[in-house]
Order: structure tokens, then C-alpha cells, then sequence
């Protein structure tokens, strides 16, 4: 007897489950161990669960949000030189990094993402700040600049994401639960998966080292990184509210790896014409990760827009 449709979906899926975890998976690294390994100064508490933050320097605050997969670790070449004149503050977004996982779905949500940045910039007495977001994180900082546009000073996207990749991203097939942990476990948690992200993020794959792989590959391989993943890739109800960016009118500062191939640098282009008070820069021979490949050419440009926005005089605070 022919078996009918939901039933054949339902064998083919638990067949291919079944074969993704035949092929074994990483052990994931429990948070409580994280947590004793990391400093109490770098740790931020937003709804009774830790968040980590990365701070360097005095001045004023200069927020830095990683891309997708990525975490405050791919700040370290770029935060020395802006700490000298700023107050960095690198932040661990949901879902990734030395951040716990959150439990709640919501948490993953352009909303959720941005409750957290706002929570964590609260608990350090921050008002506003210069916001700089590179790919995900780039269309993070357009949401908020948006939304909160008080709480931003000036904006820095560096081969930014558009605002609807959030959304883009999720997918029908992300919304079967245990096949897409299986997935992850298994092969989105392999480290060659994430020698493979990189290669493809660099313009020079020669400078993907060892050393590198397994740094991304430490911050990727946390507890909870599947309920993670599915959180940040199922179907979601959060309503598609889009900044118009011909109306977002905060000073911003577009920056492209001239070899980025995820992101082609005309999009940055039509991006920064779009925006009334935008400028756009070129990074020649640097992928989709200039932080990695040119981090001084990248710092010295992010200064250079920096020091040409007025002074804001923030309430008095040392931070945590």
C-alpha cells in the first residue's frame, strides 16, 4: 500500500536524522565551565543569564557587534588602536560567542537581539554610543539605529548585511527541530565546517591558520549551540519592519572588502547612496572580514569618521 505523503515526509526525515547521527558529533563545552574560566568584569547579567562583553579604553563608547557565527574575538585586531581614543565595548550577541544560549525563542529575534545590546549597554551606565556592526551584526546596528536612533551616535557598517537577513535567513526545513540540531551537531559543528566559513569570508585563505579555526571553532561549540541555531534559522512571527533607509539620517561610515564574495561591494554602494549622511570606503585586497585581513586599514578609516563626529557629553560612569 502506497504510503501517504505525511508519512513518507515523516520516515525520510527520521532516516536522514538517523544517518546524521550515525556519523557521530562534537562534544559540546558545558557553560558553567566557560563561565569559571571567564573574568567577572566580562560578564553582564540581562535576565538573570551572564552575556559577554569585552571592554577596552576611555572616551566615548564605540559598541562593536560581530557577524553570524563570529563573536567579540573577531574584534581583538581592531579594538587596540580604537580603545587608544575610545571606549570599546564588544558584545557577544544570542546564540554566539562566550554568551549563554538563551532558552527562549524570542531571544533570537531581531527584537531579542537588540533588547540584549540595550540591556547590556543600560547595565554599563551607556546612554548612547557610536555603533560600528560587521555583516549580521551590521544589519543589527541598522535595526537599532532605527528603532532607538537616541541611543546612536554614529554608525559603522562593514560589509554589512541588509536589514532583511534576519528574516532571509530562516527557512521551512529549519522548523523539523531534531533534524536541524542532528545537522548541527554533525556537521555545522565540525571544525572543518568552520574552516570552511572562513576560507570562503577571506580574500587571502592562506591567512586562515590553525590557530585561527580552532579560536572560532572554541566560541562556536558551546552548550546550547543547537536550540541556538534552530532559534535562529525556523520560520518566525516577529513582524518584517524594515528601517527605510533613505530616512535614517545618523552619520554612517559604509566599509567593503573589495574581494568580499557573500557580500558584493555594489551593494554597499547602493546602501551608502541610499542613506542621507553615509560615506563609503573601500578596503582593496580584504574579503568579507577586513577585522581579519586589514584591521589597521579598517581602524585607521573607523577613526578618521570618528573623530570627524561632534562630541557627545554622556552621563559619568566607569562602566563595570
Amino acid at each position: 500500500m502506497p504510503q501517504s505523503p505525511r508519512r513518507a515526509r515523516r520516515r525520510a526525515t527520521g532516516s536522514l536524522l538517523a544517518t546524521l547521527l550515525a556519523a557521530g558529533c562534537v562534544p559540546l563545552t558545558p557553560y558553567r565551565e566557560i563561565r569559571l574560566q571567564l573574568p567577572t568584569d566580562r560578564l553582564v547579567e540581562v535576565d538573570g543569564r551572564p552575556v559577554h562583553v569585552v571592554q577596552r579604553g576611555e572616551g566615548e563608547p564605540l559598541v562593536l557587534l560581530h557577524g553570524f557565527g563570529a563573536s567579540t574575538y573577531s574584534w581583538r585586531l581592531v579594538v587596540p588602536e580604537l580603545a587608544e581614543r575610545y571606549r570599546t565595548v564588544a558584545i557577544d550577541l544570542n546564540g554566539f560567542g562566550f554568551s549563554q544560549r538563551p532558552a527562549e525563542a524570542a531571544a533570537y529575534t531581531v527584537a531579542g537581539q537588540l533588547a540584549t545590546v540595550l540591556a547590556v549597554l543600560d547595565e554599563l551606565g551607556i546612554d548612547s554610543a557610536h555603533l560600528a556592526g560587521h555583516s549580521y551584526g551590521g544589519a543589527l546596528s541598522l535595526h537599532l539605529a532605527w528603532r532607538h536612533p537616541e541611543r546612536v551616535r554614529s554608525l559603522i557598517l562593514i560589509d554589512s548585511a541588509g536589514p532583511e537577513y534576519p528574516w532571509e535567513r530562516r527557512y521551512p526545513l529549519a522548523a523539523v527541530r531534531p533534524l536541524i540540531s542532528a545537522f548541527v551537531r554533525v556537521y555545522g559543528l565540525r571544525r572543518s565546517s568552520v574552516r570552511k566559513g572562513l576560507e570562503r569570508s577571506f580574500a587571502d585563505d592562506g591567512q586562515v591558520t590553525e590557530e585561527l579555526i580552532d579560536a572560532y571553532f572554541e566560541r562556536v561549540k558551546v552548550s546550547g549551540a543547537g536550540r541556538a541555531y534552530y532559534h535562529l534559522s525556523a520560520p518566525t512571527r516577529e513582524p518584517r519592519e524594515l528601517p527605510e533607509l533613505e530616512r535614517l539620517a545618523v552619520p554612517t561610515l559604509v566599509v567593503w572588502g573589495s574581494e568580499d564574495v557573500l557580500i558584493g561591494q555594489e551593494y554597499g554602494r547602493q546602501a551608502a547612496e541610499r542613506m542621507p549622511a553615509a560615506e563609503f570606503r573601500l578596503i582593496e585586497g580584504a574579503g568579507h572580514i577586513p577585522l581579519e585581513e586589514a584591521p589597521d586599514r579598517l581602524a585607521g578609516l573607523m577613526l578618521e569618521f570618528l573623530d570627524r563626529q561632534p562630541s557627545a557629553a554622556p552621563r559619568a560612569t566607569t562602566g563595570r
